[in-house]
């Protein structure tokens, strides 16, 4: 893969001579999302974008009503002004505005919202176009504070659409303030990954290149191999793998993290009550060690109740909590120290079934409790589907991923956590998901996308590249791992290869993003004090250039580490002894 990456870098250089002529004169995206709820909201994002009268300091001025809600404009002690639905009988009864949308672009979303009275409400702002329906975003609004809204939507033809707001509540009034639309060319949402990019993944680095008497090495041809990559891009395997050679080979010459797909649930190491077996995950860990190859543990408990030993629900609540408590500490056991995350309560947003099993004696906050003893060291993750992927998804909003991260924390477990987002896309949302993102970066804990495919359709290989380049890109992402382990049946959703390992137009895709951003190969030429200045993503490399003095013309190298700095505009400065 090293001559194809070495080309490929040198139409990446390109691409992005082209992208930065962009950036000067993109708007840039404004990642900031604020999770408390405030007594004030605040400024509508980009002034507000394409919204008319988003403070509604002009009236109702560009306001209509949907539905058959009554309209009324309020001002708060404070002075500002805001926009009340009230008299709401249907879910939809509330406040709108007409836009005409272009398919072609990438809208951003955002407004404050806040409730009359009663329980917090899901409040929901959706699109309506002449075809269909979009949901943009949610909030779990409160009465007494402003909540933030924020979400994202592309439409499919270009059309007059409609703004709404909706809740299921109907006795409560909707309040609405601080509305922004704002529409984003392809460029320009290519632009602001780029920059971030730059800005968090990348350092610029100095070179000094002196040969073995101190003397600059002048005008010479140089090339920076990248090693590995600070960013864990890796994809999920199974047994399959460990009798084929083909599958060893165009694996391990690509990834350095897995998650192994099968082997450590709970169904497959315990099929039999009191019978474990983990020789699957056992042989499956020794080839990852024997290659220098990552894992992430999955997964601990799955909340599903289709996805259980077939002896776990019959168990009375006692004999769940012992069974539970074996099984923690078994696997943890086994394998603590030996993996870099766990899963510990796969999609308990979605599913309860350990929770109303035990009640009390069964909740997370416990399994994270008792994980963090088993193995310290690990990363503990709560996993779940649909946050990114689909908005329509109540049960997973980012509201209610940051709403059960309260529940663990507020059932007394302090410790580490981390965010898992499966991204298994049917419908690719590429604004929503990065608002998404956004409101999840808010709890300042890591995020992983830990079950990446993209649904087999005619756009799936170019639906699967734009939700990697914004994975990768969005600055609150700490690692990628595609969920397409190979078997000769096939793959769960998204399979990278053929049964000959010969790569499908997906796995070009992924190779594609590892020659770009996993695989950097740079040539260069020192200039006549032996420098060379250039921006490196984060990672260990190997600097070499021919010695052109020996009569073998052999290849001197030295590896270096590229790493974040405090500033954007500092430099790395490495010297290289030849």
């Amino acid at each position: 893969m090293k001559m194809k990456s070495r080309c490929y870098s040198i139409l990446t250089l390109f691409r992005y001579f082209f992208i930065s002529g962009i950036v000067a004169n993109a708007t840039p995206y404004d990642y900031s999302f604020t999770n408390e709820c405030l007594e004030n909201p605040k400024n509508p994002q980009y002034n507000g974008g394409i919204v008319v009268n988003p403070e509604f300091k002009e009236g109702l001025k560009g306001w209509a009503s949907f539905g058959n809600a009554k309209l009324q404009v309020r001002r708060s002690e404070t002075g500002n002004e805001f926009i009340v639905a009230h008299q709401r009988n249907q879910s939809f009864d509330s406040a709108s505005q007409e836009f005409f949308m272009d398919h072609e672009k990438l809208y951003t979303f955002s407004a404050w919202v806040q409730i009359s009275h009663g329980d917090d409400a899901t409040v929901v702002a959706t699109f309506r176009t002449p075809t269909n329906f979009y949901d943009a975003g949610s909030t779990m609004a409160k009465f007494g504070c402003w909540s933030m809204l924020k979400g994202g939507i592309t439409v499919n033809q270009s059309s007059s659409t409609q703004l709404y707001f909706q809740s299921k509540n109907t006795s409560i009034d909707i309040w609405i303030d601080s509305v922004s639309l704002q529409p984003f060319t392809l460029e320009e949402w290519k632009a602001h990954q780029y920059q971030s990019i730059e800005k968090e993944r990348k350092s610029k680095v100095k070179i000094h290149a002196v040969d073995s008497e101190g003397k600059t090495l002048a005008n010479r041809t140089i090339t920076i191999s990248q090693k590995l990559s600070n960013f864990p891009f890796g994809c999920a395997i199974n047994t399959n793998i460990l009798t084929n050679e083909a599958y060893k080979n165009w694996f391990t010459s690509r990834f350095k993290y897995t998650t192994f797909e099968n082997e450590m649930k709970w169904y497959t190491n315990e099929r039999v009550q009191n019978q474990e077996d983990y020789s699957s995950s056992d042989a499956l860990l020794e080839f990852t060690k024997s290659n220098g190859i990552l894992v992430r543990g999955h997964n601990v408990f799955w909340d599903d109740p289709k996805y259980q030993p077939s002896w776990v629900p019959n168990l009375e609540p006692q004999q769940l909590v012992d069974a539970t408590t074996k099984r923690i500490k078994s696997v943890m056991g086994r394998y603590s120290g030996q993996v870099i995350a766990w899963d510990v309560v796969n999609e308990n947003m979605h599913f309860d079934f350990l929770e109303s099993k035990l009640g009390e004696m069964g909740s997370s906050s416990k399994f994270y409790s008792m994980a963090n003893v088993l193995d310290g060291n690990a990363n503990l993750f709560l996993n779940e589907y649909n946050t990114i992927e689909e908005p329509g998804d109540e049960l997973s909003f980012p509201d209610n991923y940051l709403k059960k991260i309260e529940e663990i924390r507020g059932e007394g477990y302090h410790g580490p956590l981390s965010i898992g987002l499966e991204g298994h896309f049917t419908n690719v949302n590429i604004p929503y998901m990065r608002s998404a993102i956004d409101k999840l970066a808010s709890s300042r804990l890591p995020i992983w996308i830990t079950e990446l495919d993209v649904q087999p359709g005619p756009n799936q290989v170019e639906l699967l590249e734009q939700v990697l380049r914004e994975a990768h890109a969005h600055p609150a992402v700490n690692g990628i791992v595609l969920w397409s382990a190979w078997s000769p049946e096939g793959c769960y959703r998204m399979c990278l290869t053929d049964n000959d390992f010969r790569n499908l137009a997906t796995g070009d895709v992924v190779d594609k993003i590892i020659e770009e951003f996993f695989g950097v190969v740079v040539m260069g030429m020192t200039d006549g004090d032996g420098f060379y200045e250039t921006s490196l993503i984060h990672g260990d490399y190997e600097f070499s250039y021919q010695n052109e003095t020996d009569v073998k013309s052999t290849r001197i190298s030295q590896d270096f580490k590229v790493e974040a700095l405090g500033s954007s505009e500092d430099f790395l400065n490495v010297k290289i002894l030849g």
